[in-house]
């Protein structure tokens, strides 16, 4: 942001005059055109006061103290929007009337602000973050910490301290310390850039380590189930009651594109029947609140009426027995194994199945697959129909090797 214009005015108010006659002078703060006024704490009679010179003009050590005062606010004031407009290249009234306010005397503790951060987090479980997304923020916080240790042994750091190069270094430490994959990477970083945005709105620092720093994510092809690995996975039998539950709500997610969240918190009165008496879900995505319907197919009604009377369900008033996101990725992955299905699976695969095999493959409109899954727009949609395409051409390129030996 170009700063183009930056001024200090001084001057009184003489409609808040006090009982002895006296105006509050205040100071004005502009830059831009924004401007902001602070208080002085010093008040004056208005007949000993030049608005022109911005001055005391009575002769009495008051006056003379109050010229001081202001001379040196203004002279401050001038300074910290230089430290500032060199460090950031911009100074906000707000910020410099902080300054001089001393608000930023303290310094702040990058630990501690995470902490708190996650504090405030783990109280909005269920209510605007889940339990995955809070996972995320404390293993951040832990590596970073981790990474300080070994280079610094110092508890926690001061977070003006936190550099584009410190931000770099954690980059390094999670890809070949903790051998994540570049998207991995930039979720992690995702939540300290949240912190540092944090600290950079309320004034605990001025500088934006991430300012010259860019991610960039890997384009990543998910893998969905084919209509033939849906039918084994739902022809399959098992005696472990605990995998025929999480295989029933996966196939359910397959066949509704719900999220995780959004199945572990479905409940009957997110069942609603239409005048042709067909039934939908209609609920509020937990991840981002906007509203979606879905119909229910003859699987998902059938799955419904099979755990309406289980135990959990009954407990809790939910339709399904779903447990939690880290248990169901773990029995789905035994699931496969007994099936046979090479893929990776994880609950996140039945909503891109729901989107590919389910219905795009069967000429669903990409509008409408987009009201279901609860985009805003069909450009998130348009993500599912390139991996079919991208599947659809590798299944080719295979057919077309085997033709040609």
């Amino acid at each position: 942001m170009k700063q183009n214009t930056f001024s200090i005015i001084f001057l009184i108010r003489k409609t808040r005059l006090t009982k002895r006659g006296e105006a509050p002078i205040q100071m004005r703060i502009t830059a831009n055109g924004r401007f902001i006024e602070l208080n002085t704490q010093r008040k004056i009679e208005p007949a000993n006061w030049n608005q022109k010179k911005e001055r005391a003009t009575g002769k009495t050590p008051t006056h003379q103290e109050i010229n001081r005062y202001l001379e040196w606010l203004r002279t401050r004031a001038y300074e910290i929007q230089k430290e500032l407009f060199d460090q950031n290249g911009y100074a906000e009234p707000v910020l410099i009337k902080e300054y001089l306010q001393g608000k930023h005397n303290t310094c702040k503790m990058f630990f501690e602000v995470f902490e708190e951060h996650n504090e405030q987090m783990s109280l909005l479980i269920g209510k605007e973050y889940n339990e995955i997304t809070l996972r995320r923020y404390r293993l951040c916080l832990r590596y970073f910490k981790e990474m300080l240790s070994e280079e610094t042994k110092v508890e926690d750091i001061p977070i003006k301290n936190v550099t584009g190069e410190l931000v770099r270094k954690f980059e390094a430490f999670l890809k070949i310390e903790k051998n994540c994959a570049q998207n991995t990477v930039i979720r992690y970083m995702k939540c300290m850039k949240k912190i540092t945005n944090l600290a950079l709105a309320n004034g605990w620092i001025i500088t934006n380590p991430f300012a010259s720093v860019k991610f960039k994510e890997k384009k990543v092809i998910r893998d969905f189930l084919t209509i033939n690995e849906l039918n084994m996975l739902k022809d399959k039998e098992f005696e472990i009651p605990r995998l025929e539950i999480v295989r029933d709500v996966f196939l359910f997610c397959c066949f509704t594109g719900l999220a995780f969240i959004d199945v572990y918190n479905l409940k009957s009165e997110h069942i609603i029947e239409d005048a042709k008496g067909r039934k939908w879900i209609h609920k509020q995505r937990q991840k981002t609140d906007v509203e979606f319907f879905v119909p229910l197919l003859e699987l998902p009604l059938a799955l419904i009426e099979k755990y309406k009377d289980h135990a959990l369900c009954k407990q809790s008033g939910k339709v399904l027995p779903v447990f939690a996101n880290q248990k169901m990725n773990s029995y789905i992955k035994e699931i496969a194994d007994f099936c046979g299905i090479k893929k990776h699976l994880t609950m996140h695969i039945a909503r891109y199945t729901f989107a590919t095999t389910v219905t795009l493959a069967n000429n669903i409109k990409l509008e409408n697959v987009s009201k279901m899954l609860g985009h805003t727009t069909t450009r998130m949609t348009e993500h599912y129909a390139h991996v079919l395409n991208e599947s659809l051409a590798n299944d080719m390129d295979k057919l077309s090797g085997i033709i040609s030996q």
